[in-house]
């Protein structure tokens, strides 16, 4: 795990310096989450920074949820909120370097914070996780990429040409349900790993 990352990510959580954080769960995240029939998925959220979407999760039953993040502070909050989640689910991990299967990966603004360069290794990263038919979900950015960020923006062009050669491409669209200071500016997508690569 990269130490410089790590303490990059840590102030900006001590800092409060989180103008992602909305607070709760997405609504695009949240309304996926109930169409969901499995509560047996093994799930793994990614960057998950104060993790709301892995506490709606549990908080509805899907016990088998795992939260990665590279700084600390927040995957502590998110066990104050939520002490029933077992420690061994708090991943205090890079997430390259995570090492297991899952089923479900959902994506909520990690991928839009990584840099731009990392972006091909996070889908092939996501690939390896996954379990034969796994999905990722979740959303992206919908901006002109910039130098400056996180978050980073990107397109749906430029999106698919890191996805599409590892995943069939179910769903990848202007998001209808985003909240109002994300309007027009997020893509929801949905993607089923390739048996064969």
């Amino acid at each position: 795990m990269s130490k410089k990352a790590e303490a990059y990510w840590s102030k900006r959580y001590l800092d409060s310096n989180t103008g992602w954080d909305i607070g709760h769960i997405s609504t695009p995240v949240r309304e996926y989450v109930d169409q969901l029939k499995s509560k047996d998925l093994k799930i793994l959220i990614p960057g998950a920074g104060n993790g709301y979407e892995a506490e709606y999760l549990f908080n509805n039953g899907f016990y088998n949820v795992y939260v990665a993040d590279i700084a600390r502070e927040p995957l502590l909050n998110l066990k104050k909120r939520q002490p029933g989640l077992p420690e061994n689910q708090l991943l205090h991990q890079d997430f390259f370097e995570i090492n297991d299967c899952f089923d479900l990966i959902i994506e909520q603004t990690f991928f839009c914070a990584i840099p731009v360069k990392l972006r091909k290794d996070y889908a092939q990263k996501a690939y390896r996780l996954l379990n034969e038919n796994g999905k990722i979900t979740g959303l992206v950015f919908n901006f002109p990429l910039t130098k400056k960020g996180p978050p980073f923006g990107g397109s749906k062009e430029e999106y698919l040409t890191y996805f599409r050669p590892y995943f069939e491409i179910k769903t990848l669209e202007i998001c209808y349900n985003s909240i109002p200071s994300r309007e027009g500016n997020e893509l929801f997508f949905s993607f089923i790993k390739k048996k064969q690569i």
